[in-house]
């Protein structure tokens, strides 16, 4: 039923994926704040890591300059500027912890026989060709097939960063 070829790749995806899930979990475990950003720090760098795996070399540099670098900074500093008051840890609840526990491996172990049990059809076509130089490949595709919605995510977020910035600047006044 398993068969395993122990080699480099699956070693690999072996720690991104233990990286990427012990650093979730810990995010969501921390109390301070700062912790919580640098667990999901190495959650980006786990993702970015799999993106390697997938040959996606572009998406993975990108992962690690804006996700790992820019937002967890960013969140950092946001964090420093900000009147940032400790909160009172709640008492854990035995129950409550098993319960959640209990669910989480029960998920665990449907979402493990669905996938299992399932086959995945074969693609028929690929969208994009793979080819030697992926990140010319998607900008090609971004600016032929793609543009409309490119412009639409480009005018949203200058729109997200201009309400941002009317909203602190009323929070100033």
């Amino acid at each position: 039923m398993f068969n395993f070829n122990f080699s480099g790749e699956f070693v690999a995806f072996f720690v991104f994926s233990v990286l990427i899930i012990s650093g979730a979990v810990l995010m969501v475990s921390f109390a301070k704040v700062v912790h919580m950003v640098v667990s999901l720090a190495a959650v980006f760098i786990g993702i970015a890591g799999m993106f390697v795996l997938l040959e996606a070399e572009f998406l993975a540099f990108v992962q690690v300059l804006i996700y790992a670098g820019a937002v967890s900074i960013l969140m950092i500093f946001g964090i420093m500027m900000t009147k940032h008051q400790e909160a009172e840890a709640e008492q854990a609840k035995p129950l409550r912890e098993t319960l959640t526990a209990i669910g989480a491996l029960a998920l665990f172990g449907i979402l493990f026989y669905a996938i299992r049990q399932s086959e995945f059809p074969e693609p028929e076509q690929p969208l994009m060709q793979s080819s030697a130089d992926n990140t010319m490949e998607i900008g090609k595709l971004l600016f032929t097939g793609y543009v409309i919605p490119f412009e639409l995510v480009s005018v949203l977020l200058t729109v997200a960063f201009i309400g941002a910035i009317v909203l602190a600047k009323k929070e100033a006044e």
